[in-house]
Formats: C-alpha cells, structure tokens, sequence
C-alpha cells in the first residue's frame, strides 16, 4: 500500500473514531438528558396529586380545577398510587395493588427514588400530611423521547456516513496534495541514470522532510557523480598524461637497439630514459595525488611555487615538443617581492593545469602561436592564455569545464573532454579560479586563470 493510501486510511480511521465517541457522547447525554427530564416531570406529577387529593380539603374548589386542568394530562401508560400507612391504595378509585410492598418501604426509607421497569420511569415519594404518611408512586412510558430517540439514532447514521465518505475523499485529497512533491522526486529519481549523474532533483522551497530528503539525496548525487567522474577521470588522466613520457621511453629504447651504438650512446639513451622514467613517476604521483585530493576534498602535498618560472619552463619544453608551437610570453607589472609571483600547490598538478589549457590553445589553433600572459597585482596574480583558433561558441562556453564534455564540431579534434575539467579541478582545489571568453575582435579564445598569492 502506498504511502499516501495508508495517510488516507490512517487519517480517516482516527477521524471516523473520534466522530463515532462524539456522536455516541450526543446520543448517551440525550437519552439521559430526555430521561432525567421525564423524571423531572414524573416528580411533579406526584407533587400535583399530592397536592390534589392530600389536600384538596386545604384549598378552594376553583383552585383544584385549574390545577387539574394546568398538570393533569395523562401520559402514556400513566399510573399513580397513593399508598397509605398500611402500604395499601388510597384516594384513587383502582385500588389494586400496583407496587410491592418492598418498593413502598424503599421510598419510605429513601424519600424520594427513581428507577426504570422495562420501558417505564417510575418516581416515588414520600409524604406527609395532616391525614398520615403517604406514599405516592407514578410510572409512564416516555413514546415520545422514544420516537426523538430513534429519528436522532437515523439523522446521527446519516450524517456518520456523509462525514466518513467526505472525511475519506478529502484523506485521500490531503494525502496526495501533501505527498505530490515526493511524487515529483520519485518521477524525478527515475530518470537518473550512470549517464547523467550529474542531474539534480529539485528540492523545493518548503523546509520539510521532503525536502530535506532532496537535499541529502541531491549531496548523495554529487559524491556519486564525484566517485564515478574520479574513476573515469583517473583512467582518461593516465592516458592523457603517460603517452609522452611512454611514447618518449620506447623511441628511446628502439632507437638505441636499432644498431649497434658506443657506451658513451647507450648512457645517453639511457640517462634520456630515466629521465622519462622519473617525469613518469612524477604524474603518476600526481594522479594519484588528484584522486586522492577528490576523494577526501583536501589539500595533497603543497609547496612554494612561481608561476613565472613555471611558464618559462612550459614554454621551453613546448618547443622541444614541436617546433611549431610557439608560447608566447609576457610579463605585466612584476613585483620585486618574490613571494607576490609565489602560490602554494603541487607543482606537478600545476604543470599539468596550465599543460592542458595551452595544449588545448594549440589543438584548436592548428598549432598556431599562443599567448600566455602574466600579470601579478598585490593580491592576486593572474594569467590569460589565449590564441587565434576559430573561438568557442556562447552555448558552448558555459560546459567546456564539465567533465567529458567536448566540442566535436571542430576539425581534427580527437580529446575525451577531460582536459580542461582537470585544469578546472587543479585551479579550484588552490583557491584560484578559471574561466574562458572570446578573444579580441571575437577571433581566438582566452582563457583567465587567477589566484590568490597570500
């Protein structure tokens, strides 16, 4: 059973139970109300013939008929006995034996009682008088309480099963208004998928628990979307990143072997090899230095870097790389403190940064020159790496950061989409930030990186 139909059965239960106690409370203090009333009127019909046949001798004859005629109408199955000290019928003409002489003692004894005989009320009292001690019982049969009493018991039937039909619609109303943001996050959930979890449910603007279900689920999301980026992005960084250094190993090795070479060669290939080996290790402590740095959301190992000899160095190793990518250096207001061109990161995980937006810069430019610009201010020191490629497009600038997202439009283009996440990965885990916009006059892109040098 659903959550909502178990709220509609619950809701209506407890409410068909409370109205059932305040129908049956009604219905009891009616029945007792109309009881205790009819009594009431049974007592005074036994003042009345008290007063009529006790002392009719003590009043006029004009008195006696209207009191008569005010209080001597007959109830239904109305019987009256005045019983004399001797417990026998007095004063009225039917002088059978009605009452027990048991009940005439008890009102002797108790003065005044009231008791039920099957349908009837029957009240009894004691009285004295200048003629003896008399004991007067009526009895009768309230029909008319009766008949209220079971068209109440019709109208109380009636109205419990319009109120249970519109208590259990309205639960069931209620249950679904209440639970429809639980239906959207169901329907919502359902579309999630190991491609897209990086979408996010809506979680709504009223602080219930509903909604604190979507937030802790959406927060569940993103280290589920951040686990399963991490193992992908870990095997596409390894590729992305081991082909040089492996591709640079094996020309190495099958250049040496290729003929036969002095001692004085193979140390050189070799001396070349391991320093291929040791750039290898490097990145692979690196990676997993990243991986590391994703999982726990904490700073890996950190030291005192300067950008500048960082780009002096990319710029240098570019050109050893290709001859035809040429980077471009320009410093802008360079301070003489050292510790204003100085951040604290991983220089490894820098390198690969800065590698991947200016490998980017040249992939979309044809391997035309790249301009890398750095500019360090009290506060802050920022770089602008741009180039004269075909640009990014608007719509397509706002996911190029995303993880495996490429723009495959381009010509020759042949990248899984991790290169720059990575960068954006590396510059936000030191404080910085990244960001991309059309280069001058709409021709290139430029990429702004900025961080924090203090």
């Amino acid at each position: 059973m659903k959550i909502k139909d178990r709220l509609a059965l619950y809701f209506t239960l407890i409410s068909t139970l409370v109205l059932i106690s305040v129908l049956v409370s009604v219905y009891f203090v009616f029945i007792r109300f109309m009881q205790a009333d009819f009594f009431s009127r049974l007592t005074d019909r036994t003042m009345v013939t008290a007063k009529l046949y006790l002392e009719a001798d003590e009043i006029s004859l004009d008195s006696l008929n209207r009191v008569r005629e005010r209080y001597l109408e007959k109830l239904s199955g109305e019987v009256i006995r005045i019983y004399n000290a001797q417990n026998k019928p007095a004063f009225i003409e039917d002088a059978q034996q009605y009452w027990p002489k048991q009940t005439i003692e008890r009102v002797r004894r108790e003065k005044r009682v009231r008791f039920r005989e099957g349908n009837a009320q029957v009240v009894g009292i004691y009285y004295k008088d200048n003629q003896g001690d008399f004991v007067i019982l009526a009895s009768a049969i309230d029909y008319g309480t009766m008949r209220r009493v079971e068209k109440l018991w019709k109208i109380m039937t009636v109205i419990f099963l319009v109120i249970f039909i519109g208590l259990l619609l309205s639960a069931r109303w209620i249950a679904q208004r209440i639970l429809r943001p639980l239906d959207d996050f169901i329907g919502q959930v359902k579309r999630i998928k190991s491609g897209n979890l990086n979408y996010r449910v809506e979680e709504g603007r009223n602080q219930d628990e509903i909604t604190l279900l979507a937030r802790n689920f959406n927060n569940l999301m993103a280290e589920l979307e951040h686990a399963f980026v991490l193992q992908k992005t870990f095997v596409a960084n390894a590729s992305h990143e081991l082909r040089t250094p492996i591709t640079g190993m094996i020309i190495g090795a099958e250049l040496s072997l290729a003929q036969e070479r002095s001692s004085e060669e193979y140390r050189k290939a070799l001396q070349a090899m391991l320093e291929d080996a040791g750039r290898l290790e490097e990145i692979i402590t690196s990676l997993l230095a990243l991986a590391q740095a994703d999982l726990e959301y904490g700073d890996p190992r950190q030291e005192n870097l300067r950008l500048d000899e960082l780009i002096w160095e990319l710029q240098q190793e570019w050109a050893q790389k290709d001859p035809r990518c040429q980077l471009l250096v320009k410093m802008d207001n360079l301070p003489e403190e050292e510790s204003l061109l100085t951040i604290a990161c991983n220089p490894v995980l820098m390198k690969i940064a800065l590698n991947n937006v200016i490998g980017n810069a040249f992939k979309f430019s044809d391997n035309q020159p790249v301009t890398i610009l750095l500019n360090a201010e009290n506060s802050e020191i920022s770089l602008s790496i741009s180039d004269t490629g075909p640009g990014i497009a608007p719509t397509d600038l706002s996911h190029i950061f995303e993880p495996y997202y490429t723009v495959s439009s381009y010509p020759g283009h042949t990248g899984k989409g991790m290169g720059l996440y990575m960068a954006n990965k590396i510059v936000t885990l030191y404080r910085g930030s990244i960001s991309a916009t059309p280069g001058e006059g709409g021709k290139g892109s430029c990429f702004h990186l900025s961080f924090p040098n203090h």
